[in-house]
């Protein structure tokens, strides 16, 4: 009798069926999670308990930080929880086992995926809080971003209380543009957001409306008020070049470089030094210095956006390097997939191509913006990632290019934006789009 073909560690994970956590574990990994934690200071406020909830509901969060988990386990233990986390994380190496033993659930990030709401769908019968961030991924610059289309219609299909973990100070400890946390001190809120008998009489648009409403929130404008000091270790600006590309007052892009607690353009010299407060201190008075990161990266959305609707044929290119999750090994830390090929990455008002090979033969991507809408940072902006026809694949910037990461994500939104827009920008970011229109 011929031997079944061995399965992927894709196809084990589509397979592997979510059960409750066993009660030693569970503990164990809530020791581990205080141990952890504890150089971040987490000031949680329960303002309705979630521990004594009868049965089954969702806890859903504001996504700052790759250590959000953290804070959710310190806020609700001992009831366990059965969280959604980034698809990609199952493959690497020091994620793998941690992740089964505490039966967390697979989730592609901004595309259809069955084998989440599969996932969630077992974890409620088993009577578990379900915890998921409606956002689909960490915040990219510190503030807010939409959460995904469709999460009003879907909470509401459910039915069952909804819990919301409201998150301050996370993003400027521990974020994507810098993978080296800067602790400081974390504030969280724990409340009931909607009860059974609200999203019965709510739409999924009224629903999906009301969290980006109570998600609103801008770690660098926060601190401005809660002065919270991180410990930046000279490392304040690290890797921000990656996020803040263009100069605000030459106007050229790609000449900003980041190093230590410092930003300076190279044509023109405009710069600021940066504070454990985070405030942006301009080098002199001639410098032109948004308020912070976060504003100037609005800034930098709104002139994509005026970009792309002046031209046509606007065409943005870069080589990239091709990268995968290969089907019978974990990926090892600090990648989070494996190279495979090479090419050139396109983004036109057609859509998101990529033109090169993988594993040594000719390979090509080609969505349109009805596919994609986004792109995710999985650990930092030299890389970002979307799914293809189900598979992961993420673009790497080679080494010595520009960083256009932060560029090339938010060129891929705002096309949707212009094209399709499922995917809305918020009311208060009308701006951008009118001053386009003047």
């Amino acid at each position: 009798m011929a031997k079944k073909p061995k399965l992927t560690l894709q196809q084990e994970e589509e397979r592997r069926k979510i059960k409750k956590t066993n009660p030693i574990v569970w503990w164990a990994y809530n020791v581990l999670a205080h141990i952890v934690a504890a150089p971040y200071h987490a000031k949680i406020e329960m303002v309705d308990d979630i521990r004594k909830e009868p049965g089954p509901c969702f806890l859903i969060w504001n996504h700052l930080s790759r250590r959000d988990y953290l804070f959710l386990q310190l806020g609700i233990y001992p009831r366990q929880f059965n969280m959604l986390a980034g698809y990609n994380e199952f493959f690497r190496k020091k994620f793998r086992f941690l992740f089964h033993l505490v039966n967390v659930i697979p989730k592609k990030n901004f595309a259809s995926d069955m084998v989440s709401i599969a996932g969630m769908h077992r974890a409620i019968k088993l009577g578990n809080v379900v915890t998921f961030s409606p956002e689909g991924t960490s915040s990219m610059f510190g503030m807010s971003q939409p959460i995904v289309p469709g999460t009003g219609k879907f909470l509401k299909h459910y039915g069952i209380p909804i819990y919301c973990m409201d998150l301050k100070g996370a993003y400027l400890m521990s974020h994507k543009v810098d993978i080296h946390d800067k602790p400081g001190k974390i504030y969280a809120k724990i409340y009931k957001l909607f009860s059974p008998e609200d999203l019965k009489a709510m739409s999924g648009d009224e629903i999906q409306d009301k969290i980006n409403e109570v998600f609103n929130h801008d770690d660098y404008v926060w601190n401005k008020t809660a002065r919270i000091k991180y410990k930046i270790k000279k490392m304040a600006c690290s890797h921000w070049d990656d996020m803040l590309y263009k100069c605000p007052k030459c106007g050229e892009e790609f000449s900003i470089v980041a190093e230590g607690n410092s930003c300076r353009c190279t044509k023109c010299g405009n710069g600021m030094n940066v504070n454990e407060y985070y405030d942006l201190l301009p080098f002199d008075d001639t410098c032109v210095i948004p308020e912070t990161p976060s504003k100037w990266v609005d800034w930098e959305r709104a002139e994509i956006i005026k970009e792309i609707r002046k031209d046509p044929n606007y065409v943005f290119e870069r080589k990239v390097q091709l990268g995968y999750l290969p089907p019978y090994k974990t990926v090892k830390d600090p990648n989070t997939t494996e190279i495979c090929g090479e090419g050139v990455l396109r983004i036109d008002h057609e859509g998101l191509h990529y033109k090169g090979t993988k594993l040594g033969e000719p390979f090509e991507i080609f969505e349109d913006y009805k596919e994609v809408y986004t792109m995710n940072v999985e650990n930092d902006f030299k890389t970002f990632a979307i799914f293809y026809n189900g598979e992961l694949f993420e673009f790497y910037r080679p080494e010595g290019s520009d960083h256009f990461g932060a560029k090339a994500i938010m060129l891929v939104q705002e096309m949707h934006r212009l094209h399709v827009n499922t995917w809305k920008n918020f009311p208060w970011n009308d701006w951008m789009y009118k001053q386009a229109e003047e």
